[in-house]
């Protein structure tokens, strides 16, 4: 990662109202069915459905790579930016310049925390808001490329960077 900010001084927005509803993410406990408080369940139709608000939770609060705010106070992201239907999850955003750097690294700190927040049934696509970004085709293909992004999670200093992004503060 180079030193160069690509945004020195982005606009910051205040945040939305939190749901009412608490997820099991920010309660600490597993987002995973309890195997042994759940054994009565037997062909997995009890599933409940997620929607966009639940996953506009997840990602709110993550950081900005380059300044220390979340991608919801930079309108970086927003619910109405998220399409779920079923087992697809669709998340775009929105850079703050058409020519930021740091749009791979949103996009993959955004798919590091659906994956690890929710099970493994769902397809997640990640994509920049069209017309956002200078290389939107460049950008979208490497986030939704799975050799890519395992690639990129191989990379230590890269690691370092995202966990950095993915430490809630509140």
């Amino acid at each position: 990662m180079s030193g160069e900010i690509f945004n020195a001084n982005p606009i910051i927005y205040a945040l939305s109202k939190k749901s009412g509803r608490k997820s099991r993410f920010d309660t600490g406990q597993s987002l995973w069915v309890d195997e042994d408080a759940h054994q009565d369940m037997s062909d997995g139709s009890d599933v409940e459905p997620i929607d966009q608000d639940e996953i506009f939770e997840l990602i709110r609060s993550i950081s900005d790579p380059e300044h220390p705010n979340s991608l919801e106070e930079l309108r970086v992201v927003s619910a109405e930016q998220i399409e779920v239907d079923h087992n697809y999850i669709m998340v775009e955003f929105t850079p703050t310049v058409p020519h930021c750097g740091m749009s791979t690294l949103i996009g993959l700190s955004i798919r590091v925390r659906l994956l690890r927040s929710l099970p493994p049934r769902f397809k997640i696509d990640i994509r920049v808001k069209p017309g956002s970004h200078q290389s939107e085709l460049a950008v979208n293909k490497q986030l939704n490329d799975k050799e890519r992004v395992a690639a990129a999670l191989e990379n230590p200093a890269l690691m370092e960077t995202l966990e950095k992004c993915l430490v809630t503060a509140e």
